[in-house]
C-alpha cells in the first residue's frame, strides 16, 4: 500500500490559464498514460485532489483545473458559475486538451458538471467515477437555502467572521480529521475580495433545476460507472449514493465505512484502492 508523503504534494500545481466562456480557468497536468480527469466540487479546488494524483499519475495522464469561480481560477462581481454553465465549460476544458475519450473522476458537483457534459454535450468517457456526488434532488441544506436568500447580508460579513463561517462550512463535510495544511489550503481560496464574493455567490445561483434536466436521462450514460461514497457523509447521506446507483442500473456501487464528504482527503489509501481497481479493470 503507498503511503504519500509530504514531498508528493508537490505534483499538485496549476501551470496553465485557459479563457472559458465563464472565465479564465487554472489548470493543470501530470503523468504518462491513458488519459483521466478529475473533476471537483463545491466549496472545493482541484487542491482536494492533491493526495492522490501522486499514484494515478504514475499510470494515467491526469488532467485538472479550479472551476471558474473557485481555487486560483477567475472570480468576478456577476459571473455565471452555475451547473449548467459548469458542464459547459467541462466539455471546452477537454476539447482544449484534445481529450476525445477520458476517464474521468467527479466528486460533488462535479458530478453533476460532468453528467451535463456527457449527457447533454457530447463529452465521451471511457470510464467514469462518482464519488459522494450532487447529482439528484433534493440537495443542498437549510443553511445553503438560508444563504442563498440572503446573500447581500453575508457578503458584508466583516473578514474575520466570514473566515469562520467558510472554516464551519467546509469541517461540517468532514469526519475524520485531515491535514491542517490542507484545511488551511482548502479555506484560502474563499478569503480574498474576490473569493468571498465568490463564495455566496455559489449559493445564490444553485439551483436543482440543473439537476432534475438530466435525471431522466441517467440510463443513458454511455461507459461503466463506478458510485463510491463516503458511508458517513454529512452532506450527502448514503441513501441519495444508493438512490443514484438505483437509477444508473449498470453502475457498481461501493461504500467507505467511517469516511464523510471527502474520501481523497480523509481516506487516501482506500480509496486508491478502489480507483485502481475499477480503472484498471475490463470492465
Amino acid at each position: 500500500m503507498h503511503i504519500l508523503r509530504r514531498r508528493d504534494m508537490s505534483m499538485w500545481s496549476l501551470t496553465e490559464t485557459v479563457k472559458t466562456s465563464a472565465g479564465s480557468a487554472a489548470a493543470g497536468s501530470a503523468g504518462h498514460g491513458p488519459d483521466l480527469v478529475l473533476a471537483h466540487g463545491w466549496p472545493w479546488s482541484s487542491f482536494s485532489w492533491h493526495r492522490i494524483i501522486p499514484a494515478l499519475a504514475r499510470r494515467y495522464r491526469v488532467h485538472w483545473f479550479d472551476m471558474p469561480g473557485y481555487g486560483q481560477s477567475e472570480k468576478h462581481a456577476d459571473q455565471r458559475t452555475s451547473l449548467d454553465v459548469q458542464g459547459e465549460v467541462f466539455a471546452e476544458m477537454l476539447d482544449h486538451w484534445s481529450l476525445s475519450r477520458p476517464s474521468v473522476i467527479a466528486h460533488d458537483f462535479g458530478g453533476a458538471t460532468t453528467l451535463r457534459a456527457h449527457l447533454l454535450h457530447g463529452c465521451e468517457f471511457e470510464k467514469y467515477v462518482l464519488m459522494n456526488v450532487v447529482a439528484m434532488r433534493p440537495w443542498g441544506s437549510e443553511f445553503f437555502e438560508h444563504v442563498g436568500r440572503h446573500v447581500d447580508a453575508f457578503a458584508g460579513l466583516p473578514p474575520h467572521i466570514h473566515k469562520a463561517v467558510v472554516e464551519a462550512y467546509i469541517q461540517g463535510a468532514l469526519v475524520n480529521e485531515i491535514d491542517p495544511d490542507d484545511f488551511a489550503q482548502l479555506v484560502a481560496p474563499w478569503l480574498s475580495e474576490e473569493g468571498r464574493g465568490s463564495f455566496y455567490r455559489q449559493f445564490a445561483q444553485a439551483d436543482e433545476r440543473y439537476t432534475e434536466e438530466i435525471e431522466p436521462m441517467f440510463g443513458d450514460i454511455r461507459c461503466p460507472v463506478k458510485i463510491l461514497w463516503g458511508e458517513d457523509d454529512p452532506w450527502i447521506p448514503l441513501e441519495r449514493g444508493k438512490a443514484l446507483h438505483e437509477r444508473i442500473p449498470h453502475a457498481s456501487f461501493q461504500a467507505l465505512p467511517g469516511v464523510g464528504h471527502m474520501p481523497q482527503l480523509e481516506a487516501v489509501d482506500r480509496t486508491l484502492e478502489v480507483l485502481a481497481e475499477f480503472l484498471g479493470s475490463d470492465a
